[in-house]
């Protein structure tokens, strides 16, 4: 097995950053993503705009110059390739990480294409790729998506959106301008506070007047080929429908840092273990990077307030390595 003073997994920014981090300091390193390069970012709806602008986005002093302040889906895919090419990043993907055992100080990484082995782990996971489920029958209908693109399939279909958040109302307002009769199913009584300050008064707007119609302490019980059965306040209403986007967020790779040997704090977040100061985990040489610090509560770390972790950890890194030499 190939060893490694550092194997980072996750390619996305954090990842990436980390991996520059890793450069500079002269350490034998490698990036493994089980997608494409950025592969959150790539699943990202074809219109996202991002919150942040796009100087809070910069990794490894590579310049970000974007039309507006805050840049596009493809502005950021486009920004990364670059930041790779700039800084030859090593990378290794479409290799899925399915274990890292940790043993005598040396972590073994298996992948579905081969073993390694690093002195020091970084994990830069994402929480895109884990949606919650519904848990209801029908969830595995093909009309049924998670995931959403673009609004042009929708046009003159009748849609159930589900979820109170950005994503449910971005995509509400989105579809329902380029032509889908929209209903949104809420389990809150009222879209969330957390929604993006110039969208809430558009889409609570839209549903006061009727454009979008909006099904408040509502949930859904049950998706048919043509048509949602959902229960509300009133009593169970069956709706006709063409397809349901359910818009009800992602969670981390629980199981898989679990099955790493990470520990995770006693309260509603499962929030993972780790030093504020270095990253690490309760595993020695086993850190966390980027959104995955935040357990459940994914809307703590961006990309503009993580990207310090890449040198905090590498920092660590080299100290440790320092210390067995002494």
């Amino acid at each position: 097995m190939e060893l490694f003073d550092v194997i980072i997994v996750g390619a996305g920014p954090i990842g990436l950053a980390c991996g520059i981090e890793a450069k500079k300091a002269g350490l034998k390193y490698t990036i493994i993503e089980k997608g494409c390069l950025t592969h959150s970012l790539y699943n990202y709806p074809l219109n996202m705009t991002f919150f942040s602008t796009s100087e809070r986005l910069e990794i490894g002093e590579v310049p970000f110059i974007s039309h507006q302040p805050k840049p596009n889906r493809f502005e950021a895919l486009e920004y990364y390739r670059r930041v790779c090419t700039s800084w030859n990043l090593d990378l290794k993907l479409y290799e899925k990480v399915t274990t890292i055992t940790s043993i005598d100080g040396l972590h073994v990484v298996t992948t579905l294409k081969g073993q390694y082995q690093a002195k020091a782990i970084i994990l830069a996971l994402g929480f895109y790729d884990l949606p919650y489920l519904l848990n209801v029958p029908g969830e595995n209908l093909p009309k049924v998506k998670h995931y959403y693109d673009e609004p042009h399939p929708y046009f003159g279909q009748r849609i159930v959106v589900i979820g109170a958040a950005n994503s449910a109302v971005d995509v509400a307002l989105e579809t329902w301008r380029k032509g889908a009769d929209v209903t949104m199913v809420i389990r809150e009584g009222e879209i969330r506070d957390s929604v993006k300050y110039w969208v809430k008064p558009d889409i609570e707007n839209r549903i006061k007047e009727g454009s979008i119609k909006a099904y408040f302490h509502s949930e859904v019980k049950k998706i048919n080929e043509n048509t949602v059965e959902i229960k509300t306040p009133e009593g169970d209403t069956i709706l006709d429908n063409d397809f349901v986007l359910a818009m009800t967020g992602y969670q981390p790779p629980f199981e898989f840092m679990a099955a790493s040997g990470i520990h995770f704090q006693d309260d509603a977040f499962h929030t993972p273990v780790y030093n504020e100061y270095t990253m690490e985990t309760n595993v020695p040489g086993i850190y966390l990077a980027g959104v995955v610090c935040g357990g459940l509560k994914t809307n703590k770390w961006f990309i503009e307030n993580s990207r310090v972790h890449a040198t905090m950890i590498i920092a660590d890194v080299l100290k440790k390595f320092s210390d067995r030499k002494k």
